[in-house]
């Protein structure tokens, strides 16, 4: 039900294939990869030969997070590099819905994410189409920042229109996710925590286990009623 993504920005880039296996092995079921071109955020970071290069490297599902201008340029790319899921966002430049079905229509996941001064309603004539929907929990553009605590508003309130129209979308959250702040961030509705340096930020396999832990009790007490 709850999955965690780790976002490999925060990993040791001389090691990536090491770092994504302890957290695979531990229990992470997406890897979450940051795709930034320096024009649509503030930062520098992979392209689609890096992704092509991860594919080989785990089985587990390359979540690719574009942080990019111009998606329709780089699309064709990022799906022949192997990404399981492509989330392009709502404030990039041409047709989010055209983007979204041609990322569908090539057997990959599609989802549309929006920045944290984005309101949540702009998603919801996209969520029938989508098979996941990601909130900006910080500013995009680099890791390590603090959640932003009024963004728990969209969640509840994407979370609301998933479960009222019976959408098979997940909803994942981006940023500043902690151990300490999960539980909230997961009550309010996510079910796909992205988190960087809170997982390979020292013990990774600890991490991971810890986040899961959560995930676990959660599950618990949710099914419980």
């Amino acid at each position: 039900m709850i999955k965690l993504s780790p976002s490999i920005l925060s990993a040791d880039f001389a090691n990536l294939q090491r770092d994504i296996a302890v957290a695979v092995d531990a229990g992470a079921e997406y890897v979450h990869v940051d795709c930034m071109d320096g024009h649509f955020v503030p930062n520098l970071t992979i392209g689609a030969p890096v992704v092509k290069a991860l594919r080989k490297a785990t089985n587990a599902v390359l979540d690719v997070h574009l942080m990019i201008a111009n998606p329709d340029q780089y699309l064709d790319d990022f799906i022949k590099a192997g990404s399981d899921i492509i989330t392009v966002h709502y404030e990039s430049n041409g047709d989010t819905l055209a983007q979204v079905r041609k990322i569908k229509e090539a057997g990959v996941r599609a989802c549309v994410s929006i920045k944290p001064g984005t309101p949540a309603d702009v998603l919801l004539p996209l969520l029938p189409e989508l098979d996941m929907v990601l909130i900006m929990t910080v500013e995009p553009g680099f890791g390590g920042q603090g959640y932003i605590d009024a963004c728990t508003d969209k969640i509840r309130a994407i979370r609301k229109a998933i479960d009222e129209n019976g959408y098979k979308c997940e909803l994942e959250i981006d940023g500043g996710a902690k151990l300490t702040n999960t539980p909230d961030i997961v009550a309010a509705g996510a079910n796909v925590i992205v988190a960087g340096s809170a997982v390979f930020g020292g013990d990774i396999a600890g991490n991971v286990k810890g986040f899961r832990k959560i995930f676990d009790e959660f599950e618990n007490d949710y099914f419980a009623f």
